[in-house]
């Protein structure tokens, strides 16, 4: 008579190899050893031995040589398999398309960024898949080995569908089927997330701890993401546009481009027309002639005239965000985009301002992520999505 195997050792065997897994990943990208594995797990060494044999098998996992031990014998060690499930990331935008392919672990296996020469939609879809190309090529992996894509743009996205509602610095691209294009060629799980929603995921990953934070992409435009107690906030869809808020003095949108009264006030473009308006009567000014925001606050140090400008935006700035400071009482305000280069200087004026309009006022930081706070926005949000669908079918 043949002995009859319990019900549940496949739904027991599948529970304790996503628990080893998943002690992997947290390991990673350092190597751990089965003693590690058990106590991490508190599965017996024996039921950790089989689901590394299994994870082994599937190709999850990697096995290293013994190290060398001054006692006993040499424990053997396990890591991610990072190529099993790479992922790629995104980061669209009416100047610069990045893309990154990154590992089980995070670890950037390429990242290529290309400069966007016309501002028309197809030509930059045209732009996405050649430098998805690109860095798929510098990874050396094929379209149908990425285990899922998220691509983050300006503008108000539909959170259920991804379909991009309004990106007015992205003419056309709202007509466009970003999500479905993108499935169509790499066949997996795709995401389109708003940018500024991933510079938040960004940074609040980089924390330890459920934090509240806004996460400012400022440039052409404003905009920023909301994470609450370390879970990202949408409300009903448009949680962040700060640009939308009026200014001190400010005007709605008379120029039919979409702008808000606050990216219309501070926002890369209106920096440069307030320093030069303000460098008209002084002709000893540094700022005669000024192309960026960056040369504004690179001035700011010894030229007084930009000293007043940087402390006039700080000042609207502030005032804007205020409120949302006082109802939130985030732990940090992180300032990412192109206006992340302009340093402390920034940073002091704000937090100077902030500290006048409330009541505890967070700290103000530039990204740690510089450029690439999207970007690694992206592969964390992609890799979340293939960590959920491995777990649960593991």
């Amino acid at each position: 008579m043949n002995e009859e195997r319990p019900a549940g050792t496949p739904v027991l065997r599948r529970m304790n190899r996503a628990a080893v897994l998943d002690a992997v990943r947290q390991c990673a990208p350092e190597p751990v050893r089965l003693a590690e594995l058990a106590r991490l797990t508190e599965l017996t060494r024996p039921t950790v031995t089989q689901a590394v044999e299994d994870l082994l098998a599937a190709d999850w996992l990697r096995q290293h040589a013994p190290e060398p031990a001054t006692v006993g014998r040499p424990a053997t060690r396990f890591s991610l398999n990072g190529r099993a499930a790479p992922v790629l990331a995104l980061d669209v935008g009416p100047h610069t398309v990045t893309a990154g392919v990154a590992d089980l672990a995070g670890e950037h296996l390429a990242v290529i960024r290309r400069a966007v020469r016309r501002r028309d939609a197809q030509h930059l879809l045209d732009a996405v898949d050649e430098t998805a190309g690109e860095a798929l090529a510098a990874a050396g992996l094929a379209a149908e080995r990425i285990s899922a894509v998220t691509a983050g743009t300006p503008g108000i996205v539909e959170a259920t569908t991804g379909r991009v509602l309004f990106a007015p610095s992205m003419p056309g691209w709202s007509e466009i089927d970003l999500v479905g294009h993108l499935r169509a060629r790499f066949r997996c799980p795709v995401t389109v997330e708003n940018d500024a929603n991933l510079a938040a995921l960004a940074a609040a990953h980089q924390r330890t701890g459920p934090v509240t934070l806004l996460a400012v992409q400022w440039g052409e435009r404003l905009g920023a993401g909301v994470v609450i107690d370390g879970r990202l906030h949408r409300g009903a869809g448009q949680a962040g546009e700060i640009g939308f808020i009026r200014a001190a003095g400010g005007l709605p949108d008379a120029t039919g481009d979409g702008r808000g009264p606050l990216e219309r006030a501070i926002g890369a473009e209106a920096i440069v027309e307030l320093a030069r308006r303000s460098a008209a009567a002084q002709p000893g000014s540094r700022l005669a002639g000024v192309t960026s925001p960056a040369a504004v606050f690179a001035a700011a140090g010894d030229d007084p005239i930009a000293a007043e400008v940087v402390d006039q935006v700080a000042a609207t700035f502030a005032e804007a965000i205020a409120p949302v400071v006082l109802v939130l009482s985030p732990h940090a305000i992180v300032i990412g985009g192109g206006i992340a280069r302009a340093g402390s200087v920034l940073l002091d004026a704000i937090a100077r301002h902030l500290e006048d309009l409330t009541l505890t006022p967070p700290s103000v930081e530039l990204s740690a992520l510089a450029e690439n706070t999207v970007l690694t926005g992206a592969i964390q949000l992609a890799l979340d999505e293939v960590w959920r669908d491995t777990l649960a079918a593991c």
